[in-house]
């Protein structure tokens, strides 16, 4: 179970949170279209290796059952749900892109993504993204002592369920802190009132994936890339929250806050 108990761990975990978030912001002017996702991958990693020093939390990482995943971000595009990896794909205009990053900080764990446009995205990739941004910080803001993770994933699936999109099921947030993948299983949808009863100092993700067309999913050959499995597009985007007494901290916020949905050139 990620729990913070002091306020000396959680200047650390902020910290390795703000490193994080500093990476998807950096890549920002650098997703456009002609660019592969392998370029992406080779700058992410030199900035937080050179700039912020600090390590990636992906590279060579291989949970049971899992081939090393290669690189420091995951890049999934369009129908590809999560952990997509990257190498000589080259963004076209209209992608859609999630760039996932984690990153160890003095032995915490900073762990968020985001969504990009490549160039001038299609209506449905927009209104894909923008409800499932909508649906993330529903989710967020249902966080508070005394409320369950029932009443987080019932948040998110209203948002998704209201605009006629899915949620995928088999991928979920957790708990994290000096732990990469810990107790909760946070799930996006549930019951009001049912669940774990959420307590200050909790630490989890909350990252849901929505599909345009269908929830199932499949994984590719790869080993780490999942997909659509009727090649709808998918979206994700994720923060890492604490509980506090009085409702959530988001630890992940972008330097321009708490997050927007990226920018139309």
């Amino acid at each position: 179970m990620g729990t913070i108990t002091n306020q000396a761990d959680l200047a650390k975990m902020r910290a390795a949170c703000q490193d994080a978030a500093k990476v998807l912001d950096f890549i920002t002017p650098h997703v456009k279209p002609g660019v592969t996702t392998g370029e992406l991958d080779r700058l992410c990693l030199e900035y937080l290796t050179d700039e912020l020093r600090v390590e990636s939390a992906t590279v060579g990482y291989a949970p049971p059952g899992y081939p090393p995943f290669p690189g420091a971000i995951c890049t999934s595009v369009n129908h590809q749900v999560c952990h997509g990896i990257p190498g000589d794909k080259v963004l076209k205009n209209g992608d859609s892109l999630n760039i996932d990053v984690t990153i160890i900080k003095d032995g915490w764990f900073g762990d968020t993504s985001r969504m990009y446009y490549v160039g001038q995205p299609s209506p449905l990739a927009r209104r894909l993204v923008e409800t499932t941004y909508e649906a993330m910080r529903a989710g967020i803001m249902a966080v508070k002592p005394g409320a369950t993770l029932g009443d987080v994933g019932h948040a998110i699936q209203t948002v998704a369920h209201r605009e006629h999109f899915s949620i995928v099921r088999e991928y979920c947030g957790h708990g994290i802190g000096q732990i990469y993948h810990d107790e909760p299983q946070v799930l996006h949808y549930g019951r009001p009132g049912e669940g774990l009863v959420l307590q200050p100092g909790m630490m989890f993700t909350i990252e849901p994936m929505i599909n345009a067309g269908k929830p199932q999913t499949k994984q590719l050959p790869d080993g780490w890339t999942v997909v659509t499995k009727d090649r709808s597009l998918s979206a994700q985007w994720e923060h890492m929250v604490v509980v506090t007494e009085t409702g959530y901290e988001v630890l992940t916020s972008w330097p321009d806050g708490f997050g927007s949905y990226p920018p139309i050139p």
